[in-house]
C-alpha cells in the first residue's frame, strides 16, 4: 500500500485541504489517486441528502471512479468527537471495516491519502483511537500544523506522540490559519528546525492563508522533492509555481 496518513495538531487545522492538495499533486503526476476519510463526524442536509464536507472534498480530489461511501465509509451526523457521535446514533465504529476499506481502495489506486478524524489520539471506540488505525495501515504519517499561536508546542507534542507509538513521521505541512500571526516566519523557522532536529521530519510545504483553499490552490505550495520521497516514487514530481 502506497500513500500517507494525514493527521493534525488539532481539529480544524487544515487536514482536509492538505489531503486534497496531496491528491491533486499526485494526480498531476499521472498517478491514480484515492482519498479516504475512514471516520467523518459532522453532516449537513443538502438537497435531501446528508453530506460531509471533508468526504466531498476528498471524493472530488480523487481521480478514479469512487462512490462517496467508499471515500467515507463511516459518516456520522453530529459534529463532535467520533465515538460520541456514533454513540448518539446507536452505532459502533467498525475497526476491521475501516481497515478493509483502505486496502480495497489501495488495490485500485497507485496511492491513497487517508485523513484521520480530529487529532492523533481522538477515541474511535472504548479501547482504540486513530493511531491504532495508522499502525494497522502502516502508512507514513504527515502532520498538518495549524499556524497560529501555540502551534510550536502542539506540533512538538503531537510529533512526540506519533514517534512514541512506533509510527513513521514522514514530514509536516504548515497551514496558515492566522495571517496576522506575530512572527509567523520565525515560528515556521522554529518548527522546521525542531521537527527536523528532534524527529528527522522535513517540511513538506507551507500553505499560506487562502480565501478559497481548494485542492488546486493548495497543491502548488507542497514540496515536489518531499512528495517524491514521501510516496516512494521513482518519477520526480514537477515543481509548480503558486
Amino acid at each position: 500500500m502506497k500513500g500517507c496518513f494525514v493527521t493534525g495538531t488539532d481539529t480544524e487545522v487544515g487536514k482536509t485541504r492538505v489531503s486534497a492538495g496531496l491528491l491533486h499533486r499526485a494526480a498531476q503526476a499521472g498517478l491514480r489517486v484515492a482519498g479516504y476519510k475512514p471516520v467523518a463526524a459532522g453532516m449537513d442536509p443538502i438537497a435531501g441528502h446528508w453530506v460531509n464536507e471533508d468526504v466531498e472534498t476528498l471524493w472530488a480530489a480523487s481521480n478514479i471512479e469512487l462512490r462517496r461511501e467508499e471515500v467515507g465509509p463511516c459518516q456520522l451526523r453530529q459534529p463532535c468527537a467520533p465515538h460520541l457521535a456514533a454513540q448518539a446514533e446507536g452505532r459502533v465504529i467498525d475497526r476491521d471495516a475501516l481497515e478493509q476499506g483502505a486496502r480495497q481502495l489501495a488495490q485500485r489506486a497507485d496511492l491513497i491519502v487517508v485523513e484521520g478524524a480530529g487529532g492523533l489520539c481522538v477515541p474511535l471506540g472504548p479501547d482504540w483511537d486513530s493511531s491504532h488505525l495508522m499502525r494497522a495501515l502502516n502508512l507514513p504519517v504527515v502532520l498538518v500544523v495549524g499556524l497560529r499561536l501555540g502551534c510550536i508546542n502542539h506540533a512538538l507534542l503531537t510529533a512526540e506522540a506519533i514517534v512514541a507509538r512506533n509510527l513513521r513521521l514522514a514530514g509536516w505541512v504548515g497551514n496558515t490559519l492566522d495571517p496576522l500571526m506575530l512572527h509567523l516566519p520565525d515560528n515556521i523557522h522554529t518548527l522546521t528546525h525542531e521537527l527536523e532536529r528532534r524527529f528527522h521530519a522535513p517540511c513538506l510545504g507551507i500553505v499560506p492563508y487562502l480565501e478559497r483553499p481548494h485542492a488546486a490552490a493548495v497543491a502548488p505550495h507542497l514540496c515536489a522533492t518531499g512528495l517524491q520521497t514521501l510516496f516512494g516514487l521513482q518519477q520526480p514530481f514537477c515543481e509548480v509555481t503558486p
